[in-house]
């Protein structure tokens, strides 16, 4: 594991996990504290929320004075700055966000739903956007290392059917971070970087119709420890793998859909009956 060569990850430091309850959020804020960092995690109230927090304490190398849990709604952007300065004033200067908090609930067809559709968006995306505001200009006032992860999804890049304002949400995620990314290598001085997760099949509190995990999911602590190793390496897209898909796999699938709009083809071709022998064959292709 390579976490521990990460400047913005060393002990001490201060690292802030919104949707830090369960599922990927908990699994990062729980090996950052065993990296030694003071950890902050931000869910919405709830039983899920105290019980990670007495997990932390128990991880933390300070106890309670090395964790703390806030109750926040991120799609409220007073709630996120009400969660910067009590991680300041409790834990110290934020070297480490990652805005990972998401709702995978489905509003339906495009022109259904309109508060539903709004819900999602104000969580996924807007939530991302809170984060990033609330906190990127005193990480970068720090003059000191830090990162910001934000977590997306392959849905977002692929786009397939079946959950459209999801895709939506984590599209906009993408494009957003890329353009933190290059806004933050262009700002004089800045020491802080930005970075896409995009997991993959992962059982999660959101994975539909599973109590337990299935074979092909990963569990959130190896997209955590893929997550560290890409950091690590300074990758700014963190394109997990699966049990059932491999990179290739989703390199093929990105390349096919970007090549709707190179050649043409109908809109999210790679599910129309037209073009899926072409697709089958395109991913054997080396």
């Amino acid at each position: 594991m390579k976490d521990r060569t990460i400047p913005a990850l060393a002990p001490g430091n201060v690292a802030v996990v919104t949707g830090g309850a369960s599922g990927i959020g908990f699994a990062a804020a729980k090996r950052l504290a065993r990296m030694g960092l003071r950890v902050a995690v931000a869910d919405r109230a709830g039983p899920p929320l105290q019980r990670a927090l007495a997990e932390l304490v128990a991880i933390a190398a300070g106890g309670p004075e090395d964790a703390i849990a806030v109750a926040c709604d991120v799609s409220r952007p007073e709630e996120l700055a009400r969660l910067a300065e009590e991680t300041d004033t409790k834990l110290g200067d934020v070297s480490f966000l990652m805005n990972n908090a998401g709702v995978g609930n489905n509003p339906g067809r495009p022109w259904e739903n309109l508060d539903a559709w709004q819900d999602l968006m104000s969580v996924n995306f807007w939530g991302v956007v809170h984060g990033v505001q609330a906190f990127a200009p005193a990480m970068l006032a720090a003059g000191r290392p830090g990162m910001i992860v934000n977590t997306g999804s392959k849905q977002g890049i692929t786009t397939p059917p079946g959950n459209l304002a999801y895709n939506v949400s984590k599209a906009a995620v993408k494009a957003y971070t890329e353009g933190l990314q290059h806004a933050l290598r262009n700002e004089p001085g800045a020491m802080v970087s930005a970075h896409l997760l995009i997991p993959g099949f992962t059982f999660t509190g959101m994975t539909e119709n599973a109590t337990s995990k299935p074979a092909g999911a990963w569990t959130p602590d190896q997209v955590v420890d893929f997550m560290l190793n890409s950091l690590a390496r300074g990758d700014f897209y963190i394109l997990c793998p699966d049990n059932e898909t491999d990179r290739r796999t989703d390199e093929k699938r990105m390349a096919w859909a970007i090549g709707d709009i190179i050649e043409n083809r109908p809109a999210l071709s790679r599910w129309h009956p037209d073009h899926a022998k072409a697709f089958a064959d395109f991913l054997k292709r080396d």
